[in-house]
């Protein structure tokens, strides 16, 4: 078995010891029911292409890692190339001459896990094992926030700039040399000169925003045109699927940028503020510092200081709506829920009287003119001090310690991916300190 990782006889055993025994990543090890997770990859039926110099073991350990460590991709599989104890959490001992040279080779195995894992599942594997170790069941926390992804803040000039760069400066000048085709005028010069000046300004007047949107527009449609001329000439041929999905997102950029250009405050679905990334949608937060903020929403659920994903979603949607179904999975994961600690946008008529019904104490404020027992009080006031402590530190706890402040992946799988283990390896790490506490 992998986790075995060395024979009794042999000369780094001592090792094995050290790093089980002295050192915070053995702790964090321990923690985890390796086999359990390898269960959840497919098996390989054939003995086709080469072998992986990894375990399915190490593909989840490369991932606890890449969060406990805080690495780039890079760096991880450095460390993972020169340290022994990187190996052992990995489950596998490379010998002197071997080494992993394929720079992507982390990014592969998210990609992989991605694929191939069921990221609920996943979880509620890890959940299970910690579950005999977790107190106060019976209690859950609950909110959400907002896990930022990696994105230049988008503008609408800045957007219709991009999709206009990408089919004048990338696309139509290939066809064009590919196929022996005679380039389309545009004035694409002069309008890189004006962006380039426009961008340069510390003060972007309303009128100056204007004038670049409308020209913009105007410099976009033509591509549009010219390249679909093009494209219907040569019968598409050469044009890779990732290709023609830009080209998609960008005919549909520009519907959504003249419509916001007419009529500048009209509301519009599933608007896209990233050519790369069109799933990424702008979540009104409300807060002071940072009104909109760009990435996945999640509702989340802790018990006993572990934190559990309920749900997540890069649409946004009100939480409150999401207190039932927590209920629910909450029960099933732990059993019996006596008590509620969240937030006052959860304090509905509706969740007062399911929670009145199911007989759950809440830290919501009492309704009407009466006033709450002493015995009441002082639960509301332990409820309200977990959620505002407990709950909202970890969320800038994942953030800061744990590469959530800003989500790196390139695809919408692998961000999931990036954001289940980041938050399951502080969870991991919370255990390991528990037990610790405890010897």
């Amino acid at each position: 078995m992998q986790f075995t990782l060395i024979d009794l006889d042999s000369p780094n055993f001592s090792r094995l010891y050290i790093f089980k025994n002295k050192t915070e990543l053995g702790a964090i090890y321990q923690t985890i029911d390796w086999p359990a997770l390898v269960k959840l990859l497919p098996q390989k039926r054939t003995k086709v292409g080469s072998p992986s110099l990894l375990p399915a073991q190490g593909y989840f350990g490369l991932m606890f890692l890449k969060h406990y460590l805080k690495l780039s991709d890079e760096k991880l599989l450095e460390r993972l190339n020169t340290d022994w104890a990187i190996q052992m959490f990995c489950g596998v001992q490379l010998k002197d001459y071997q080494m992993i040279r394929d720079n992507a080779f982390v990014s592969n195995v998210r990609t992989y896990l991605a694929k191939h894992i069921d990221l609920g599942v996943f979880q509620q594997t890890l959940i299970s094992q910690w579950k005999q170790e977790i107190p106060d069941k019976q209690v859950v926390s609950m909110d959400a926030s907002c896990y930022e992804v990696y994105i230049r803040f988008p503008t609408d000039v800045k957007l219709l700039w991009e999709s206009c760069q990408w089919l004048w400066e990338k696309q139509i000048p290939s066809l064009c040399s590919t196929y022996r085709i005679k380039l389309p005028r545009s004035k694409f010069k002069e309008q890189k000169i004006k962006y380039v000046a426009y961008s340069k300004l510390r003060k972007k007047s309303h009128r100056k925003t204007r004038s670049r949107q409308n020209a913009l527009l105007k410099l976009l449609y033509k591509a549009i045109e010219a390249y679909q001329l093009l494209l219907n000439q040569t019968q598409a041929k050469g044009l890779s699927i990732a290709e023609a999905e830009t080209f998609k997102t960008i005919k549909l950029v520009y519907q959504q940028q003249r419509q916001r250009y007419l009529h500048h405050q009209a509301k519009i679905p599933n608007r896209i503020v990233s050519l790369y990334k069109p799933y990424i949608r702008p979540i009104v937060r409300g807060k002071e510092n940072k009104p909109v903020e760009f990435g996945m929403k999640v509702h989340k659920l802790q018990v006993g200081g572990i934190s559990m994903i309920e749900h997540c979603s890069y649409e946004a949607f009100n939480e409150y709506k999401r207190l039932k179904l927590s209920i629910i999975k909450h029960k099933s994961s732990f059993g019996v829920c006596t008590h509620i600690a969240a937030d006052r946008i959860y304090a509905t008529n509706e969740n007062r009287r399911y929670t009145t019904k199911k007989d759950i104490q809440t830290n919501f404020v009492r309704k009407g003119a009466g006033k709450d027992d002493k015995a009441t009080k002082q639960i509301k006031t332990l409820l309200n001090k977990e959620r505002a402590t407990r709950l909202e530190g970890s969320f800038g706890t994942e953030k800061e310690h744990y590469l959530l402040h800003k989500n790196k992946a390139r695809s919408a799988d692998n961000e999931q991916v990036w954001l289940y283990f980041g938050i399951h390896t502080a969870n991991a790490v919370l255990i390991a300190k528990r037990r610790q506490k405890a010897q």
